[in-house]
């Protein structure tokens, strides 16, 4: 069966959407999920050996082979499935129809398991619906995922909203701390900050060794996953090697956001010298094999 739907017909959905034109958008959005659907049924049906996904880039598909440890044949879809959902989910929820929203964004996390910002949109539909387990529950998932310091820095806002509310000020104070270490301009992270000083001030009294402590104890990762790290500067050679530096820097510029500078520098060196003994065990095999084709 023929993919019906491309990447333009999800564009000029977007466009009517940026434009403010629901009237076009929704109904144009919920015919191209109709017709993915039935795609999907007859094409893309999960097996114990192939998953289909519809990943942005190399860096995602990178990231997810290593955060899922999915052993299956990763098969990249022609369009972009998970912009069809999260766009009709945006349509849902500009008119305040919140469940249908938070369906169609499950289906965009669903293709897209590595973007961020799926994952913190869809908890914030869910803590609007009331479910506060699964606002945190999502929140606390894109801390191995995420790939730029805003992601990681709006998740421990999150989660300290969370125990800021659940009264455990000492873990609201480590998630405030990390939150502010990552991006301390991000409006959530600034809003947490001025809740804690006019509700529990006390807790900044509290050594950064305790918060975090009491963090790792309520199961939250304190640290930023060095594997998205590591895809991120491994890419970032591949784009350096393939002649585009715009890229290579951008890349580069988000891990060094994750775990700073010194790790970043540590990092990038190991990555040359692995490379550089990979390129050298291939020279050798290479030649190895030219002598033994010669007569």
């Amino acid at each position: 069966m023929d993919l019906p739907i491309s990447e333009y017909d999800i564009a000029q959905a977007e466009s009517y959407l940026a434009a403010g034109d629901l009237a076009s958008a929704t109904p144009l959005l919920e015919r191209l999920v109709e017709l993915a659907e039935e795609y999907i049924d007859a094409e893309c049906q999960s097996t114990d050996k192939r998953q289909y996904f519809s990943f942005a880039d190399a860096f995602e598909r990178l990231a997810y082979r290593r955060v899922e440890r999915d052993p299956r044949e990763l098969v990249q879809v022609e369009a972009p499935f998970d912009r069809l959902y999260s766009a009709l989910a945006f349509a849902y929820i500009t008119q305040q129809d919140y469940v249908s929203a938070k369906n169609a964004l499950s289906q965009a996390v669903r293709w897209n398991p590595m973007n961020c910002a799926y994952r913190l949109d869809l908890a914030e539909l869910f803590r609007a619906l009331g479910n506060m387990q699964e606002w945190a529950a999502l929140s606390n998932s894109v801390l191995e995922r995420a790939s730029d310091a805003r992601f990681a820095a709006r998740a421990y806002a999150n989660l300290g909203a969370f125990f800021l509310e659940s009264h455990n000020s000492l873990a609201a104070s480590g998630c405030l701390r990390l939150a502010q270490r990552f991006a301390p301009d991000d409006a959530r992270v600034e809003a947490l900050a001025g809740r804690m000083a006019a509700e529990r001030p006390e807790a900044a009294e509290s050594s950064e060794e305790e918060a975090l402590a009491e963090l790792a104890d309520q199961g939250i990762d304190t640290n930023p996953s060095a594997d998205m790290a590591i895809c991120l500067l491994m890419c970032a050679s591949d784009a350096a090697q393939a002649g585009d530096r715009n890229e290579a820097t951008r890349l580069t510029a988000r891990a060094r956001g994750l775990i700073g500078e010194e790790a970043c520098r540590a990092l990038v060196k190991l990555i040359r010298e692995s490379d550089a003994e990979l390129a050298e065990e291939r020279s050798a095999a290479d030649g190895e094999e030219a002598s033994h084709a010669q007569p």
